[in-house]
């Protein structure tokens, strides 16, 4: 980790970083991560107005999912619903308070928030006064893309405007709105950020595969990365990445043990119903993972665990299908697609 670098007087455990993702970095997810040494985890996206009012999801979005720095990621586009919710987020225990300026998701453009804000400047920065002053003495940090599309980049402006109203830290997605995830990221764009601020930039979008992050650290000139997509199914990649954890402590790690106690987790976070809608992202990538790491069929097995209802049923095909294969097999089938994906 570079000399110094620190998040309002917080330290990371390491600069790689596992990203917000809406429906995806829930407590269950973020607890693994964490486990296997991502250096920070970021909440889902919490909407500010839903938060203040006691919403039950919002206030599982933002839980804590065990010891170390607590991110909570806030949306919004009201000051006075930020400024709020930034209070109830630090009151909750929050040690990070995160702005969310780079949501592409048309539900959340549609609202006028995330991405939408990098249209409006002088609104985005009245809601980074607004998450300040609610904050207090927690850190605030900002997450962003581009902007909006190739002929409106003003990330740059917006980074050295958030700073000087408090922003401790910002994260820049490598693509404008409009790109939504098609196209590359462009990690070169990023430096023009790290060039108009003086707190620690960090790098996302595209870090998919082993070997990338040296390049994106040395094209963007960021002071760490941030990991979305290339977690999905592999919660273990940020601490893989940073050395946290090796090939060899993996392969000593039960694949079926893993996601299964994942699956039993999310099925007590949520409560069984909605447990079962929510696990079956995961366990669609853990059995496409398998499948690609494997070479084999299993399309009959990943319909069935997908449309089971009893838990019980769902836990003994897994353990079939997975017999005694190890975490280590599975990422190392899963990185040489990226590789190949990425090439």
């Amino acid at each position: 980790m570079p000399a110094g670098f620190d998040i309002g007087g917080l330290r990371p455990g390491n600069t790689v970083f596992l990203a917000p993702l809406s429906g995806i970095t829930d407590v269950p997810f973020r607890r693994r991560a964490r486990r296997f040494g991502a250096g920070l985890v970021v909440s889902e996206m919490v909407a500010s107005g839903e938060l203040v009012r006691g919403f039950r999801e919002s206030m599982l979005r933002a839980m804590r999912d065990g010891d170390g720095v607590h991110v909570v990621q806030l949306a919004g586009r009201d000051p006075a619903w930020m400024r709020e919710a930034a209070e109830r987020a630090a009151d909750l225990g929050a040690d990070i308070i995160d702005i969310n300026m780079g949501c592409p998701a048309k539900k959340v453009v549609g609202g006028q928030s995330g991405s939408a804000l990098m249209r409006e400047p002088d609104l985005a920065l009245r809601l980074v006064d607004a998450t300040v002053a609610g904050a207090g003495a927690v850190p605030v940090t900002l997450k962003m893309r581009l902007g909006w599309d190739h002929q409106t980049i003003n990330s740059p402006e917006i980074a050295a405007r958030a700073e000087a109203a408090g922003v401790r830290m910002i994260t820049v997605h490598g693509r404008t709105r409009q790109q939504l995830y098609t196209g590359s990221a462009d990690w070169r764009a990023i430096a023009a950020v790290k060039a108009a601020v003086t707190v620690p930039v960090v790098a996302n979008g595209d870090l998919v595969a082993s070997g990338q992050r040296s390049a994106m650290l040395a094209a963007s000139g960021a002071d760490a990365v941030m990991i979305g997509r290339g977690t999905y199914g592999r919660p273990w990649f940020p601490g893989l990445l940073a050395g946290a954890i090796t090939l060899d402590d993996l392969d000593a790690l039960s694949f079926a043990d893993f996601v299964i106690d994942h699956y039993e987790d999310m099925l007590l976070h949520y409560g069984s119903d909605t447990g079962l809608r929510h696990s079956r992202k995961h366990l669609g990538w853990y059995l496409d993972g398998f499948a690609a790491a494997s070479g084999a069929e299993i399309t009959a097995d990943r319909a069935a665990i997908l449309v089971a209802r009893s838990s019980a049923v769902a836990i003994e095909r897994l353990r079939h299908v997975f017999g005694d294969t190890s975490i280590a097999e599975i990422e190392r089938g899963t990185d040489a697609t990226r590789r190949r994906e990425a090439a």
